[in-house]
């Protein structure tokens, strides 16, 4: 869960998103202090030719990094972590790991194992992290360069009880749709801007013959931030924050009106990609490469996600920016939501290594090698933006610094991982049977709230 001390109020943020959403609409069509000196010291610091961070020498040293990654964004990580050997000659040996996360490592501290560094995807997932113990706060060489680079309300996330923890490397713009452009062009279809005109424009796409949406319901975490969206958008980021903490319920009349919202598109015959049943059988990969694969007859024509989605419209074959089009998620209430998500090294065994290699991926050296590939998108406010390889992920990214402090993280992503992201269970669950049942709203409701109350403590 997020803290207190990064809340905003409903007036800036509700400023900042809309100033951040009409950024990125024209953008995107133009285009078709904390004082902690823990941590090991560092011995023999050098800075290679052309870098902005200097980092020990660790030749002989060993670490291992544990992330959920799999694909290209693991492979494009471990050239991140290559860089990173061969500025220090240290070898770091990358670690699959399964969702939830926190399990994952609970079995690896049982056994003595730990990972060095684990990338967490929730905040509340760093939050049990340090509250069992497991965590290791961020040393001096490590925060002044996390204070360098990044707003106050990325490295806050990152903070538990004052102190940090984690370094976002990185981060994810969740208000996107990408869409196929010859199905739009051959339909006559628009860009939407409001949710009403999304409906209009699924309409139309269905009127030529494709199937309007793509939806990986078989990853509960693609259903929340629909939800997300949709709410954030129709009551608010007051509201937004009331409910990510539990100070609503999820019987409260705000979140029946979401549903319903969905519900138009969820529930609409043939407007999703293979049907209920298909589309809780797709995960969020083939969610995306069915959209642009399979000529003017694809089986959707347009995918809801973040920016991340673009390593797998790469990998179907298709140009961002030409083939693959985007626009910010519809507004369902008075503004266009802006969603945003992220990975944060953590620290898990403290050494001279570990604290090395959070300093390097809190600085622009480290989102740069992984910028320029694409499917990423970083919160460090240094890192060039002409490095991102195209005028769709740079406008992207250009964005999300220009928001400042003033956005709203991933409401499941700040709930305890038991209601928020746990595969088969609480808020995921919940929705991928409101997916198969989006007439039933009330039960929705009360599921997710009893599941809330339980993960919540009442």
């Amino acid at each position: 869960m997020r803290r207190s001390d990064t809340i905003r109020t409903p007036r800036t943020v509700k400023t900042a998103a809309a100033i951040l959403a009409g950024a990125l609409a024209l953008s995107l069509t133009a285009c078709g202090g904390d004082d902690d000196k823990s941590g090991a010291s560092e011995s023999s610091p050098a800075k290679d030719p052309g870098s902005t961070v200097t980092l020990p020498k660790l030749n002989g040293t060993t670490l291992e990094v544990a992330a959920v990654w799999t694909g290209a964004e693991q492979a494009n990580f471990k050239k991140v972590l290559a860089e990173f050997e061969k500025r220090t000659g240290a070898k770091v040996t990358f670690v699959p790991a399964q969702d939830p996360i926190i399990n994952f490592l609970g079995s690896k501290v049982a056994g003595g194992q730990p990972p060095d560094v684990a990338l967490l995807p929730q905040p509340g997932a760093i939050k049990q992290a340090v509250e069992k113990k497991w965590a290791k706060p961020l040393g001096a060489a490590a925060l002044k360069e996390l204070q360098k680079n990044y707003s106050q309300g990325w490295q806050d996330i990152g903070k538990i009880d004052g102190r940090q923890y984690g370094v976002y490397y990185k981060a994810a713009n969740k208000s996107l749709f990408w869409y196929n452009a010859k199905v739009f062009e051959n339909a006559g279809a628009a860009e939407p801007k409001t949710w009403d005109e999304l409906l209009t424009t699924a309409q139309t796409v269905y009127d030529s013959g494709v199937t309007p949406f793509s939806v990986g319901g078989a990853d509960g975490w693609t259903l929340t931030d629909w939800f997300e969206n949709v709410y954030l958008s129709q009551a608010g980021p007051e509201k937004y924050d009331q409910l990510a903490k539990h100070e609503i319920k999820w019987t409260d009349p705000s979140v029946k009106n979401a549903l319903i919202a969905l519900a138009q598109v969820w529930g609409k015959k043939d407007y999703v990609a293979g049907g209920a049943a298909g589309a809780l059988q797709t995960d969020f990969p083939a969610s995306v490469t069915q959209t642009f694969t399979g000529g003017d007859q694809p089986k959707a024509a347009m995918v809801y996600e973040g920016d991340f989605a673009q390593v797998n419209i790469v990998q179907a074959g298709v140009e961002v920016g030409t083939g693959a089009k985007v626009f910010p998620f519809p507004k369902a209430g008075d503004t266009a939501p802006v969603v945003s998500g992220g990975d944060a090294a953590v620290i898990l065994k403290d050494s001279e290594g570990a604290q090395a290699l959070a300093t390097f991926l809190a600085s622009p050296d480290a989102a740069a090698i992984q910028a320029k590939l694409g499917g990423y998108l970083s919160p460090n406010k240094n890192l060039d933006p002409s490095v991102y390889p195209n005028d769709v992920q740079r406008k992207i990214a250009e964005s999300l610094i220009a928001a400042g402090d003033d956005f709203r993280f991933d409401m499941s992503d700040q709930a305890p991982q038991a209601f928020g992201g746990t595969p088969g269970k609480g808020e995921w669950k919940a929705l991928q049977d409101f997916l198969k049942n989006p007439a039933d709203v009330a039960g929705t409701q009360r599921r997710l709230e009893a599941d809330a109350a339980a993960a919540y403590g009442g």
